[in-house]
C-alpha cells in the first residue's frame, strides 16, 4: 500500500490531534495578547519608539541565549520542559493581567516582563516544536509542521478577533488573562501525549555532556559541519533580508506607485495570508524535503517578487502575490522539516537553539537593510533588486556546489601513479 501523501496524515494520531487543538488555543491566546500589547505601550508612553523597544527587548534573549535554551531542551525530558515553560509563560501573562487590572503597570515592569518572556521562550519554542514532531513517524513530520502552520494562521485570525471582543467588554487585562489560560491549557494537555509507533524518541540513553559550554559547543559544531544546514541558513538568511518583509515593501508599493489606500493593502495582505495557508497545505504533502527543494522554491518566489515589483496595477500585483505566498510557504515548511529532522535526536534542541539565534539576527537586521534599499531604489527597485539578489545568490550557490561535486579528487602522484587521473578508493 503506497504511503499516504495527505497533508492531514499527521492527524491520524490521537496525540497529534490533541496537540494541534492545544496549539490552536495557545496561538489564539498569544495573538490576542499581542494585538493589545502595542496599544498598551502606546497608552502608557504615547511613543511609537517605545513600542518598538518593547518588541526588541522581548526578541533580544533569542539572539543571546537561544543556544543555551536549545541545550536545556536536549538535556531535560522534553514533555516536562515544554509543560514547565508553558506554565511559566502563563504565570507571566497572569502577572501582567493583574498589574493592568490594578492600573499598576508602567514601562519598566512591562520591559522586565517582556525580557523574562523572551528568556523563557528560548526554551519553550524548541521544546514545543520538537515535542510535536516526537508524536509522529519521521515521514509524517512535514505534515505535522504544515498542520502547525495552519493552526498558527487560524489562531492568529481568531486571536485578533477575540482581542477586540475581550477588550471591548472586559478591558485590556482580559487579553492577558485569556493568554494565561491558553498556556495552562497546553501545560495540562502535554502529560497525556503519547508518541505514535515509529516516532523518533528523545534518546535518554545518549551520553550526557559534562557542562553547558561543551553542550553548546557541540550543537554549534554539528551545525557548522553540516553543509546542508549551512546552505539552508544561507538561503533563509538572504531571503529574509531581501524578501519576505512584505508588510513593509508591498505597503509602500501599494500606497505609493500604485496609488492605493489602506483598504487596497488590506486586500493584498488577505491574499498573502490565503497563499500562506495554501502553501502550508501543499508543504504538508511532502515526505522527504531537501535543501535543494527549499532553494529552488525560494528562488522561484524571489523571481515572482521581482516581477511583482514591476506590476502596473493593483490587480496584476494581486495575481502575482498569491503564487508568491504559496511558493514561499511551501519553502518554509520544507526548510523547517529539514532543520528539525536532520540532526540526531539528542542534538535537535541545540541545533534549533543555534537557528533561533541566527533567525533573530535576520529578524532584527532585515527590516533596516530593506528600508535602506527602499530609500535608495524605491519600493519597485527594492522588490526587483531584492528578488534578483536572492535568486542570483541561490543560483550561484547551486552552481558552486555542482562544480565541487564534479571536481575529481587527486592524490599526490607517486612512481606508479598516472598524473591527471582521479585516484580510486580501495573500495573501487
Amino acid at each position: 500500500m503506497p504511503a499516504s501523501r495527505s497533508p492531514w496524515r499527521s492527524l491520524r494520531y490521537r496525540s497529534m490531534r490533541w496537540w494541534s487543538v492545544a496549539n490552536f488555543v495557545s496561538n489564539a491566546g498569544t495573538w490576542m495578547q499581542l494585538t493589545v500589547q502595542n496599544l498598551l505601550v502606546l497608552q502608557i508612553t504615547g511613543s511609537a519608539a517605545a513600542t518598538g523597544l518593547s518588541m526588541s527587548v522581548q526578541a533580544a534573549p533569542a539572539l543571546l541565549i537561544s543556544v543555551l535554551g536549545g541545550a536545556a531542551v536536549d538535556r531535560w525530558p522534553r514533555k516536562l520542559t515544554a509543560a514547565v515553560s508553558q506554565a511559566v509563560l502563563g504565570a507571566i501573562a497572569f502577572t501582567t493581567a493583574v498589574l493592568v487590572a490594578l492600573d499598576r503597570i508602567d514601562m519598566t515592569s512591562l520591559m522586565v516582563l517582556a525580557a523574562v518572556t523572551g528568556v523563557v521562550a528560548t526554551v519553550d519554542n524548541p521544546a514545543c516544536a520538537l515535542l510535536g514532531n516526537d508524536l509522529v513517524p519521521a515521514e509524517d513530520v512535514p505534515s505535522a509542521i504544515g498542520v502547525g502552520a495552519l493552526v498558527h494562521q487560524a489562531g492568529r485570525l481568531v486571536g485578533a478577533a477575540l482581542a477586540g471582543v475581550a477588550v471591548g467588554f472586559l478591558g485590556t487585562s482580559a487579553a492577558y488573562f485569556g493568554n494565561g489560560l491558553s498556556f495552562l491549557f497546553v501545560a495540562a494537555v502535554i502529560p497525556f501525549l503519547r508518541p505514535a509507533a515509529g516516532a523518533v524518541r528523545q534518546d535518554a540513553t545518549a551520553p550526557k555532556d559534562t557542562g553547558p559550554d561543551l553542550t553548546v559547543r557541540e550543537g554549534l559544531a554539528y551545525f557548522m559541519r553540516r553543509p546542508r544546514l549551512v546552505a539552508l541558513a544561507g538561503v533563509t538568511g538572504i531571503s529574509s533580508v531581501f524578501g519576505r518583509n512584505y508588510g513593509l515593501t508591498l505597503a509602500v508599493l501599494v500606497t505609493g506607485p500604485l496609488a492605493g489606500g489602506a483598504a487596497s493593502f488590506g486586500t493584498v495582505s488577505t491574499v498573502l495570508a490565503v497563499g500562506g495557508i495554501l502553501g502550508a497545505v501543499l508543504g504538508a504533502r511532502l515526505r522527504r524535503p531537501s535543501v535543494r527543494l527549499v532553494g529552488a522554491l525560494a528562488a522561484t518566489g524571489a523571481l515572482l517578487q521581482a516581477v511583482a515589483g514591476l506590476s502596473p496595477s493593483l490587480a496584476v500585483l494581486i495575481v502575482l502575490v498569491l503564487p508568491m505566498a504559496v511558493v514561499e510557504s511551501v519553502s518554509d515548511t520544507a526548510g523547517a522539516s529539514v532543520l528539525q529532522t536532520d540532526p540526531p535526536p539528542r542534538l535537535r534542541g541545540r541545533v534549533l537553539g543555534v537557528w533561533g539565534s541566527i533567525g533573530t539576527v535576520w529578524g532584527l537586521g532585515g527590516p533596516p537593510a530593506l528600508g535602506l534599499l527602499m530609500e535608495v531604489a524605491g519600493p519597485r527597485g527594492a522588490l526587483v533588486t531584492g528578488g534578483l539578489l536572492i535568486a542570483g545568490a541561490i543560483g550561484a550557490g547551486a552552481l558552486l556546489r555542482q562544480r565541487r561535486a564534479a571536481a575529481p579528487v587527486m592524490l599526490r602522484t607517486g612512481e606508479h601513479d598516472v598524473a591527471g587521473r582521479p585516484a580510486l578508493s580501495p573500495a573501487a
